[in-house]
């Protein structure tokens, strides 16, 4: 069990950044809304059966009152509705890649900003310090891919993914104060139905015209089981058991691992610089876990 926990962040953080991998599989063959609605009707049945045949997870475990699934409601919509439907929708618009995973590049920042202001979190300055290394490391790491020519970057493109950004980094605090109590399968079902209410309306406008390729089943297939089940419910148990600013950091990491993997998968390369930031961002991650451990 020990190791169980002490493995959780690198396992989330490996499981967490296959999530591009799966998209850039499944995008050419469907809508984004589309492709992310599928996606949580998909995933719904899966974690209601895990709770069912759960010995840990019993019917007195759902929320019993409507405040409780509304908390959990509403941190779904922040966490995988408005977040992955803001990044998902800027990049079909046009928005280079690379500018987005900058942009969300914020989150552990603004997660340990909130945590302050909204949980009273106490982050050290050597936290701030290691954030901002983190952050240029991050940058070193995604500079060669981005596109400054790209024609997607519009103050609309821009402000999807900020929204996006914003509302992960709210819903990670959301989640720490006010659903900390609700069984972990129970909670993150109710959060599913929430990121439907975002994505469903707005995958009406879209073309419902989907091309059942190979790619596009692994993909799906990969998104519910991996991300959408067991990297959430990795991810809730990291924001129960730790401060949300100590988590947040982990997300420095994540374009980090999905670099790597794309060099590996889609012969993507790796410049020196790139490296150099990869090595930054471990570096700042691993300041920050260390101190919370010797606190």
């Amino acid at each position: 069990m020990n190791f169980l926990a002490a493995s959780a962040p690198a396992i989330f953080v490996l499981l967490w950044s296959t999530g591009f991998i799966g998209s850039k599989l499944g995008a050419p063959y469907i809508d984004p809304m589309v492709f992310l609605t599928v996606r949580f009707v998909a995933v719904l049945p899966v974690l209601i059966l895990l709770m069912l045949s759960s010995r840990a997870s019993t019917p007195r475990a759902w929320p019993r009152t409507w405040t409780a699934i509304g908390h959990c409601i509403v941190a779904g919509m922040l966490v995988h509705g408005i977040y992955l439907g803001g990044v998902f929708w800027a990049i079909k618009q046009g928005m280079p890649a690379g500018l987005s995973s900058i942009i969300v590049g914020l989150q552990p920042v603004l997660t340990a900003l909130m945590a302050v202001l909204l949980l009273k979190e106490t982050v050290s300055r050597k936290h701030w310090f290691s954030m901002a290394i983190g952050a240029a490391g991050l940058i070193l790491v995604l500079g060669p891919k981005f596109d400054a020519g790209g024609s997607g970057i519009t103050l609309t493109t821009i402000g999807a993914v900020f929204v996006a950004v914003l509302a992960i980094s709210l819903g990670t605090v959301y989640q720490k104060r006010f659903a900390q109590q609700t069984d972990l399968l129970a909670a993150t079902v109710w959060q599913y139905v929430g990121a439907l209410l975002v994505t469903a309306p707005l995958s009406l406008t879209e073309s419902w015209q989907i091309t059942w390729s190979g790619e596009l089943v692994f993909a799906m297939v990969w998104l519910v089981l991996v991300l959408s089940v067991g990297a959430i419910l990795l991810l809730m148990l990291l924001i129960r058991e730790g401060a949300v600013s100590q988590v947040a950091s982990l997300f420095y990491l994540v374009p980090v691992a999905t670099a790597v993997e794309s060099y590996f998968l889609f012969e993507e390369t790796l410049v020196p610089v790139q490296i150099a930031g990869m090595a930054l961002v471990i570096g700042a991650v691993l300041t920050i876990r260390g101190a919370a451990r010797k606190a």
